[in-house]
């Protein structure tokens, strides 16, 4: 929970474009730039999702630029128009025929009516002309022609719906409608509306009953571009039977299935039913409140496309295709010239040849190929912009960059491969903008929160802190800059100071280039050895160095960690010896000691400079104990809160001092080693005789002090601590005991 406190200015802003993407989904706030997406997504989709293969049940016969180089321009000739018609139904013995041109005026390229004209005008008077003409009559009249071709056949003609103020109508529609208006429920709006048509002569009306309408809803969607086709559209008109008549797809689709009834299915719930299907006999075909079927593309359009096989129409008229070639197929009529305007803009393509669309229809309806936006979509919507805000509102917020980035891309991909899955498996057009938009504005608005604000707090961390505190603990700070500051408090801590011996010597001994390029070698070195065990450099005082533990981040085992730094910084001091050794330069040496103790840290100074630095009597006593290292002949002499806090070591017992400015006598130690079994097996006999030096030393036993320091001093002659004692122990021996006397050693001097 303090993470998310900490965090949660970030969240809310990761979270205000889930709030928008919800009031897009509920419909609270329609963003038409998410809807231009979400058509732009759906085009993609079903471009990258279509079969793209031929479909050999339906052939589309096609007036053509050649045909038209052919056979003249259009419209032909009804006669011609019936031999096409004749060709395909009997010699070809096509299934079904569908037309996706129309015939509205009657075809007077016979003349038929200029001879009528002239036998009853000026050539009334010719005997026997009038009779000759209605001899001729028959063959002169190219509708009727046209008429008997159809006559019996399985063939759909095509015509259009208009609205208008004042309705118009001209030819005939199908004698009755699909479904009579009482199909569907009073109240609500199921279907486009229109008022008039322009249909075929009633001649060729009669002799194929069966008729679909060629409207398709070009501005449903705002862009122009044909994805639906309406299957039922409803006329109110005056000039034939009120109802809901059939689109020349599903007029064709009906007649190639022996013309299965169609009844409407509605979604339970709501005061007005809403349309959710349209049932063809056992099929049922989704489709939206304008009775509209999503078209299923199968790929291209055009001869070339490869969906489906394109004949030029004046290959049929002039009989180039062998005897039955077309047989049992399904034939659609149509009109790819330019010329003709039958060409429309659908995702697959800007010029889409209009009977195209209708060949689709067909197709998908019989492959069951549907595809349907399901009427829980917003609810869809809602909770995939819900779950996916979720998410990113606390994984963006808690993660690093670079995990951030993988969790983004990671959302999309299961956003996207969910949303094609339903697509590709089940045919459901679901929404996926929204989601999408949602994820890519909280993650640059997350990353901008971070980089102009928590940046900014980093910055400032880094700048306080760069040049005390190691990398690796600035790195760790800036996981929560709003953790640390300069401000000063008290908390338990380790301090150590390093200090080289005879550095005056050494100075007087080396120009001042040669000096410093040296002091820069060796600082650098226990520097290094520092910050490798998570310590801070406090400040570089002349040949001293300062650092302490457990500030600015709290760093539990301080005192282990500096003691190892200790350790370390022995062992670099010597491998720096052993280089001069062979270069000829002289050797150094350092004393270091360390405290444990609670301390005051914070950015202290004077309004001119201040630094980050630790005060305190605890940072003192460290200070006197460095001093002390060469007394001793020891290295590293640290306080007994120290060695308390560090049993992983064996320690050696020192003394117990008195140091100046402190009124109670201090244990001090070194450390020898870490605490293995090697290195007990080897030290405890050691220890355990030097502890009995030490108490028989504090109760002023100098003859059993010296007996036990004896064979400590014969193993090792040089060791000043040992010299140390046995002058003290001789020196002793030839005073009387004190009564007053507390073991402790006092040293005057800093």
């Amino acid at each position: 929970m303090s993470v998310l406190r900490r965090h949660w200015p970030r969240i809310v802003i990761t979270l205000l474009p889930v709030l928008m993407a919800l009031a897009h989904a509920t419909g609270i706030w329609q963003l038409s730039a998410l809807e231009r997406l979400d058509r732009l997504i759906y085009d993609i989709r079903l471009r990258a999702t279509m079969p793209r293969t031929l479909d050999p049940r339906i052939v589309i016969v096609d007036v053509d630029d050649a045909s038209l180089a052919r056979q003249g321009q259009w419209p032909w000739a009804r006669d011609k128009i019936a031999g096409l018609t004749t060709e395909l139904l009997s010699r070809q013995q096509v299934a079904v025929l569908g037309f996706d041109v129309m015939f509205l005026e009657p075809d007077r390229s016979s003349g038929l009516e200029r001879l009528r004209d002239m036998a009853a005008g000026p050539l009334r008077g010719m005997p026997g002309l009038a009779a000759e003409v209605e001899r001729l009559a028959p063959t002169l009249d190219h509708d009727a022609t046209f008429a008997r071709s159809l006559e019996g056949q399985a063939v759909a003609l095509g015509y259009y719906f208009t609205h208008t103020e004042v309705p118009s109508a001209k030819g005939q529609l199908p004698a009755a409608p699909l479904l009579p208006v009482d199909a569907f429920p009073a109240g609500g709006s199921y279907a486009a509306r229109w008022n008039g048509f322009g249909a075929s002569l009633p001649a060729l009306a009669q002799a194929a009953p069966t008729a679909g309408f060629l409207n398709t809803l070009v501005g449903a969607q705002g862009d122009g571009v044909i994805r639906s086709v309406p299957l039922v559209a409803r006329y109110d008109g005056d000039k034939a039977q009120p109802g809901y008549y059939e689109s020349l797809g599903l007029a064709v689709y009906r007649l190639a299935n022996g013309l299965p009834p169609v009844r409407p299915v509605f979604a339970p719930g709501g005061a007005v039913p809403r349309l959710e299907s349209l049932r063809l006999g056992p099929l049922r075909v989704p489709v939206d409140q304008t009775a509209s079927m999503e078209v299923p593309f199968r790929g291209p359009g055009g001869a070339d496309g490869g969906s489906f096989r394109y004949i030029p129409a004046a290959d049929v008229l002039d009989g180039r295709l062998g005897p039955g070639e077309l047989k049992g197929k399904i034939v659609l009529v149509g009109a790819t010239a330019p010329g003709l305007q039958d060409l429309r803009a659908t995702p697959v393509e800007a010029a889409f040849p209009g009977v195209e669309v209708h060949a689709n229809i067909v197709s998908g309806l019989l492959d069951h190929r549907l595809l349907s936006v399901p009427d829980y979509a917003p609810g869809y919507e809602v909770l995939t912009v819900l779950a996916t805000g979720l998410v990113l509102a606390l994984g963006l917020s808690l993660l690093s960059v670079p995990r951030a980035v993988l969790l983004v891309a990671g959302t999309i991909a299961a956003l996207v491969g969910l949303n094609s899955w339903l697509f590709v498996a089940h045919g459901l057009v679901l929404p996926l903008a929204s989601a999408l938009a949602m994820t890519a504005l909280a993650f640059v608005l997350n990353m901008s929160w971070g980089y102009f604000v928590e940046s900014r707090a980093r910055r400032g961390l880094v700048r306080l802190f760069g040049t005390y505190v190691p990398p690796q603990l600035v790195d760790e700070m800036l996981t929560q800059p709003d953790r640390y500051s300069m401000r000063a408090e008290s908390k338990p801590m380790t301090v150590m100071f390093c200090d080289m011996r005879d550095f005056t010597r050494l100075s007087e001994q080396m120009a001042p280039a040669e000096l410093q390029a040296f002091l820069n070698t060796v600082f650098s070195r226990l520097t290094d050895v520092i910050s490798a065990h998570r310590g801070t450099v406090d400040k570089y005082m002349g040949d001293c160095v300062m650092a302490f533990w457990g500030a600015p981040i709290d760093t539990p085992g301080h005192a282990a960690l500096a003691v190892r730094a200790a350790l370390d910084m022995a062992n670099a001091v010597h491998d720096i010896n052993m280089t001069h050794r062979a270069s000829g330069r002289p050797e150094i040496s350092v004393g270091i000691g360390i405290n444990s103790g609670v301390m005051s840290v914070g950015d202290m100074g004077s309004a001119a400079r201040r630094s980050y630095t630790v005060v305190g009597d605890a940072v003192n006593l460290a200070s006197r104990l460095e001093g002390l290292s060469g007394h001793y002949g020891v290295e590293i002499v640290t306080s007994g809160a120290t060695r308390e806090q560090a049993p992983d070591y064996l320690w050696q017992e020192l003394d117990s001092v008195l140091v100046k400015g402190k009124a109670q006598a201090v244990a001090v130690f070194t450390p020898l080693a870490e605490r293995t079994p090697d290195a007990e097996k080897e030290l405890q006999p050691l220890l355990v005789r030097w502890g009995e030096v030490l108490a028989a030393y504090r109760r002023q036993d100098w003859a059993v002090g010296r007996n036990l320091l004896a064979p400590l001093l014969a193993a090792d002659a040089k060791k000043v601590l040992y010299q140390l004692y046995a002058q003290r122990l001789a020196s002793m021996a030839l005073r009387p005991q004190d009564p007053n006397w507390d073991g402790a050693t006092r040293f005057e001097t800093k």
